[in-house]
């Protein structure tokens, strides 16, 4: 996002870039830091960071959860693969696992790939993937709490 100047006939004295920086859990915000001012290479930009989170360690890959998950997945979606990802934004998990508390993100939803809409104005999700959503964690859930 970029800013600068106070009016549309007069030179900015001061601009700003916020630059929206997706830190992998293994990287300090410090890192990201002296990168970006490697790669701009210009004394008169100053970087600084408007938060100062560690996202903790990433969480081991637990053959009980993906049991789960690959299960209710061949449930509610049969023939689709289940692959670990990290995904690109930042969820209250880094807060749990900055305390030591292994932390999975796990969603049964299914988006149409021409109409992403995340944290837009207008954020919508299809009825019938909400739907299956819900019932794919429903299933994830109930694997995972019942006693073997």
């Amino acid at each position: 996002m970029l800013a600068g100047g106070h009016a549309l006939n007069a030179l900015p004295q001061l601009a700003t870039a916020t630059v929206n920086c997706r830190v992998l859990p293994e990287d300090s915000p410090q890192y990201v830091i002296d990168t970006l001012n490697k790669v701009i290479a210009d004394p008169e930009v100053h970087i600084t960071s408007l938060e100062h989170n560690s996202g903790g360690v990433p969480s081991p890959m637990r053959a009980d959860i993906l049991g789960a998950v690959k299960a209710a997945s061949e449930k509610e979606f049969p023939g689709v693969p289940v692959v670990p990802i990290m995904v690109v934004g930042a969820t209250d998990g880094r807060y749990l696992r900055t305390a030591g508390i292994p932390t999975y993100g796990v969603q049964g939803f299914f988006f149409d790939r021409d109409d992403i809409r995340f944290h837009g104005r207008d954020e919508r999700m299809g009825v019938k993937s909400f739907y299956e959503g819900q019932e794919f964690m429903y299933n994830v859930v109930k694997l995972l709490a019942t006693p073997k």
